[in-house]
């Protein structure tokens, strides 16, 4: 079994303090990280890890990023000042995912559901490549208008989460269109859990930020469930009681730009069938969705290889009483820890 630190992090002050607190507390295992093969890129691509060599395609997204979401720009840079790393290595580690480009070979990226119904919840795995589990922290952030638990992983503002709105926010990749400088997808989610006070805003926001990767976003409040597929030119909006989903399109439309290898997109189909077939647990039934999450196929194991995805962490979201339950590790094997709004 993997021991996970977790790291509990309050931030809150402008968005400069925000990002000083967040690099102070976490500086050594920033800066060990980024030593690590440039924040294990160079594990995970057969091009060498180079930070100059990455710098025109950081600013490029930089310039996109910080005209759309001035304070989480601001941010960066506080995280950046407060971890003592360069500022570009900052925004690197908001941006890992779109700089290391498409893979279309997973062997899982997240499986994700959600229900209204008989009380709200998301649930999800968080299934990553680069062994990230060591990475994990839960941020609770005092935003400009909202506070919101958000699982964060090696310095990133954001990843998923829930606000005290009765938001909560869930994430898969999915694969389509092309990729350009924008609003990593991690950070619209923050900016999502900052300001969205219902679902409709939150659907509203996603559809107006200039994304610079394509994604699933899972967004459940109080009393209605969506998913918004997206890709950088694209947007459709998926509604029902209860939702599941995987990492291949669903729309009919974007489904024929899904560029998942036909393997990988297997791997998809069987996740999302197990949780169809399972059925979306009730929201307090904590019992039920933990079984549900660290079972494979929807449990994703370890297979040794560090450019593989593996199920780091899963989560249970209540946007109705604001609860993070979280498994930082293999959910199966580690136990379970429970953060809500004091």
């Amino acid at each position: 079994m993997r021991v996970t630190d977790a790291p509990f992090l309050e931030l809150s002050g402008s968005p400069h303090a925000r990002g000083l607190l967040h690099g102070r507390a976490l500086a050594g295992r920033l800066r060990g990280f980024l030593d690590d093969s440039l924040a294990r890129l160079g594990h995970l691509t057969d091009r060498p890890a180079d930070l100059d060599a990455l710098r025109p395609d950081i600013a490029a997204h930089r310039a996109v990023t910080a005209e759309a979401l001035p304070d989480l720009a601001v941010e960066i840079d506080g995280l950046a000042a407060g971890a003592g790393i360069d500022r570009d290595a900052a925004w690197l580690l908001q941006l890992r995912r779109e700089l290391i480009g498409y893979s279309r070979v997973t062997a899982g990226d997240c499986t994700t559901y959600a229900s209204a119904g008989g009380g709200p919840v998301l649930a999800q795995t968080v299934d990553l490549n680069g062994n990230l589990d060591d990475q994990i922290a839960v941020l609770s952030v005092s935003g400009p208008r909202h506070r919101s638990l958000v699982l964060s992983f090696a310095g990133l503002l954001g990843y998923l989460g829930v606000n005290d709105a009765g938001i909560a926010v869930g994430i898969n990749l999915v694969l389509g269109g092309d990729w350009r400088p924008g609003v990593p997808p991690y950070l619209a989610i923050r900016h999502v859990l900052d300001t969205a006070g219902t679902v409709e805003q939150a659907v509203g926001i996603l559809r107006e930020l200039p994304l610079a990767s394509s994604r699933a976003f899972m967004i459940c409040g109080v009393d209605r469930t969506v998913c918004v597929e997206a890709t950088v030119a694209r947007r459709r909006v998926l509604e029902g009681d209860e939702l599941v989903h995987t990492n291949h399109f669903l729309d009919a439309e974007l489904a024929e730009q899904d560029e998942i290898n036909v393997f990988a997109k297997n791997s998809s189909k069987r996740r999302l069938r197990t949780v169809l077939d399972a059925g979306i647990p009730k929201a307090g039934d904590t019992e039920h969705h933990h079984r549900l999450l660290a079972t494979p196929p929807v449990l994703v194991p370890d297979n040794g290889d560090i450019r593989r995805e593996r199920t780091v962490a899963a989560v249970i979201l209540r946007p109705d009483v604001g609860e993070m339950r979280l498994w930082p590790g293999d959910p199966s094997t580690v136990p379970e820890r429970v953060h809500v709004f004091p």
